[in-house]
């Protein structure tokens, strides 16, 4: 009997248990590239907490079985039957796919009756078959890496005794599985950072992803994105459900993405946060092979990849309803596709480049004019700048409504108007980099659309009041135009064209006042500049004696 495995201390807060985990991955930077670790860090986690949710339950069927009066023998019968564990929603783990038994051989090679013994990557490997064939949800998702030359099998022992300290179960009130996302969306993100302009493939920044949320409010109905990355728009649109005290099940998930890698961590993600998405049968190129040709989606929700010049092009494509796309720009091929998609009451919000918004090049311009003057756009937001760590491109957001009128939507009847928001001075810097968007400033831009639409809405954590229900244009911020306004302007969907100027607080200080107390600050700067320009010399002098 293999010697039972030490356990470390239990992490006591969210934070310790990540910094656990991040030093998990840094056992592996050195003999990995960023893409290469994050795939087998990403499989080890989910690997720890299917079997750790799994011996939970299995703990609360022993318990409850023993509380009926059953002994050993009759329990020994029932404790492995599989609807007790499926039906909870927790997926079945065979005994050699536990991570207890990978555990216990993770720092040597394991030798079972009858066979060779094995590496731990390889019988990590094993794990990964036998728990794709165990549930058809994780069928073809979860990485089968860990048994490749380039993986250092001393080290992935290391990282699995390391792992082993922390536990996605046995925290309180707070579920498995929130904990197990939460620490999913932390790590996507910090591997988003390590691979810079790549982590942009997988990754779009919570707050982006939060705005197009809070203003479509997807409750019900069918949720697609045609460009999922690792399915962060899915996972917001669970915890927005979940805010509101909804289900994850009013809601079908649809999705499709180029990269094989992406796919499966999307997959994996949607598994975690209980979601039965269908992400198509393998990955592929939306433009080339849509994979949800008969799809008509209540909303739509997607981060394209920018500015794409070499994509799948037919010009006889039928989702060039408005115009044929240019082929070293595929913006507007993404904007028609989603379109193509939308229900008759349907809505959709799609991350995109500044240029989109008034480029003319390729008949770009011609395309965006036949948008609007079928009363397509519903809302047009300029977001602030470097919210994206993989790229300094301005991004912007659009929203589209198949219907505009009262009803469903909401109790004022916009057809015929667009609303422009100017939110580029919204955000705090996080860093030097990397700007983000605050709960107050997603719900500033939130409610500024639900007044206008006459809706009202609990955004993110903070409550819209009713006099926010009241929707009036604000300078510098918010503007409702007509198709009219928009034609005059050529088009043009670029918010600061309709929004204004901010108004400026007015000024009572007296002229000669302020002249006189702005002239005694810039002498007192002056002197301070000497002063430190005398300690400068001062300390160069001693340096060349």
């Amino acid at each position: 009997m293999p010697p039972k495995t030490k356990v470390a201390a239990l992490p006591s807060t969210m934070k310790e248990l990540k910094d656990t985990l991040w030093k998990a991955a840094d056992k592996l930077r050195g003999s990995m590239d960023a893409s290469q670790y994050k795939d087998v860090i990403l499989g080890l986690v989910f690997l720890k907490y299917v079997s750790d949710a799994f011996d939970e339950r299995r703990e609360q069927i022993r318990t409850e079985l023993e509380s009926d009066g059953l002994n050993e023998d009759q329990i020994s019968q029932l404790i492995d039957d599989v609807d007790e564990y499926t039906g909870r929603g927790v997926f079945w783990v065979a005994a050699r796919a536990r991570w207890s038994y990978l555990a216990d051989n993770a720092k040597g090679l394991a030798a079972v009756a009858g066979e060779a013994p094995k590496s731990i990557g390889l019988l990590i490997d094993e794990a990964m078959d036998l728990i794709s064939a165990d549930n058809a949800a994780l069928a073809g998702s979860l990485p089968r890496i860990y048994n490749r030359d380039n993986v250092d099998q001393r080290r992935l022992g290391e990282l699995l005794d390391l792992l082993n300290s922390a536990r996605f179960t046995g925290h309180g009130a707070t579920k498995a599985r929130d904990i197990l996302g939460e620490v999913y969306e932390y790590f996507l993100e910090k591997f988003a950072h390590a691979e810079g302009k790549r982590g942009g493939e997988f990754y779009t920044p919570a707050g982006v992803v939060r705005v197009l949320v809070e203003v479509l409010e997807p409750s019900h109905g069918r949720v697609y994105d045609p460009c999922c990355g690792s399915g962060g728009m899915f996972v917001q649109t669970e915890k927005f459900l979940e805010s509101h005290q909804k289900e994850g099940s009013n809601i079908s998930v649809y999705g499709q993405e180029l990269n094989e890698r992406t796919w499966r961590m999307a997959k994996m993600n949607l598994a975690i946060h209980g979601l039965n998405g269908n992400l198509a049968s393998r990955w592929g190129d939306t433009f080339a092979r849509d994979q949800h040709p008969d799809l008509q989606a209540d909303f739509i929700m997607a981060n394209p990849p920018f500015n794409i010049k070499d994509w799948a092009r037919s010009e006889s494509d039928p989702r060039w309803k408005y115009g044929v796309p240019p082929a070293g720009n595929a913006n507007y091929a993404w904007i028609q596709h989603i379109i193509s998609k939308l229900a008759p009451g349907g809505s959709a919000g799609v991350v995109m480049a500044n240029g989109s918004m008034s480029s003319n090049s390729g008949g770009e311009g011609d395309i965006r004019a036949q948008l609007v003057e079928a009363d397509l756009v519903s809302c047009m937001i300029a977001l602030p700048t470097q919210l994206f760590r993989s790229t300094q491109i301005p991004v912007c957001t659009w929203f589209f409504a198949n219907d505009k009128t009262a009803g469903d939507g909401g109790s004022i009847d916009r057809t015929g108007q667009v609303l422009f928001i100017d939110a580029r001075k919204l955000g705090h810097m996080v860093d030097r980099a990397e700007r983000a968007l605050s709960d107050e400033d997603i719900a500033k831009i939130a409610s500024t659309y639900h007044a206008w639409r006459g809706t009202s809405s609990v955004v993110g954590r903070v409550e819209t009041t009713d006099a926010a229900l009241d929707y009036t244009d604000e300078s510098g911020f918010a503007y409702s135009a007509s198709l009219t306004e928009i034609k005059v302007a050529s088009y043009s969907l670029t918010p600061g064209r309709y929004v204004g100027a901010a108004e400026v607080e007015e000024d009572d200080e007296p002229l000669d006042e302020k002249i006189e107390r702005l002239s005694k600050e810039l002498v007192a700067q002056f002197e301070q500049s000497e002063r430190l320009a005398n300690v400068v010399r001062m300390q160069l002098g001693r340096v060349n004696v």
